[in-house]
């Protein structure tokens, strides 16, 4: 679990580079382009990364000083802060606010990295290190390609943080998945990722759930694993499919996959 842990540390401060490097190159005009997430510009983007960095870093501190998670009201005045902003606060601030998480992560000891418990406020109960920095690494990750997309339509997810993410793949199907977008029509597709290679099934009934691979698919989904993340993330579109994504079967079509998971 530590090595686990300390691959998604790592991934953070990659990716927190990366998109600083990004922002920082970034003009006024270029922070008021639409972005990736339908209704947010550029700056919007920073700046919803940039509040989830100070609320995550306030979490994180209580986990580590025993104060416990935040009050509601914490949350709400980061926000309001935050959409105060003007497009070049939100994008300096996201560099300031995202720096000092990742710097938090990265001074966790061994020991706090294995058995540290981070109650994130929306679960049922307190999670290890590598779950609250893999649920981060996940928002960092969507949402830097929100950004980038809006410049490059070929833009795929950092591949720093593609093997970590889909380990933890499964964790929030449930509560992405719309399994009703087929009207009740069960579906098992066995789905096979390269960069990195996996093999395992998507079965849409009355939920949507990650299993074993299908001895008798439906359907058979062939694409980068960076693609299928995306595709779980609502991050889907056919202009942002790449031609190395196949699904063989008469069954379920990619528009059938790209309606269970309509994105966020």
């Amino acid at each position: 679990m530590t090595e686990a842990t300390d691959r998604i540390i790592d991934a953070l401060r990659s990716g927190h580079n990366h998109l600083a490097a990004v922002v920082h190159g970034l003009t006024a005009a270029d922070l008021t382009r639409p972005s990736g997430a339908s209704e947010w510009d550029v700056s919007q983007v920073l700046s919803h990364l940039g509040s989830g960095a100070e609320i995550g870093l306030a979490v994180l501190q209580g986990a580590t000083d025993g104060t416990g998670v935040p009050d509601g009201d914490f949350n709400k005045s980061v926000w309001a802060r935050w959409d105060a902003m003007t497009p070049a606060e939100r994008a300096e601030g996201f560099v300031t606010a995202n720096q000092a998480l990742v710097e938090r992560y990265e001074g966790l000891d061994a020991g706090a990295r294995s058995d540290l418990r981070i109650d994130l406020g929306f679960l049922p109960a307190p999670v290890d290190v590598a779950t609250a920095a893999g649920l981060r690494l996940s928002e960092l990750a969507h949402h830097s390609w929100d950004v980038e997309v809006a410049f490059d339509p070929s833009t795929a997810l950092a591949s720093a943080a593609t093997g970590p993410l889909l380990d933890q793949a499964g964790m929030m199907l449930g509560f992405l998945g719309k399994a009703d977008a087929l009207e009740n029509r069960p579906v098992a597709v066995a789905v096979h990722t390269t960069a990195p290679e996996r093999a395992f099934g998507l079965s849409v009934g009355e939920t949507v759930a990650l299993t074993g691979e299908p001895e008798n698919a439906d359907a058979v989904l062939t694409a980068p694993a960076e693609w299928w993340l995306r595709l779980v993330a609502g991050r889907h579109a056919p202009a942002h499919t790449p031609p190395s994504v196949t699904l063989t079967g008469d069954t379920v079509t990619l528009d059938d996959l790209r309606r269970i998971f309509p994105g966020f």
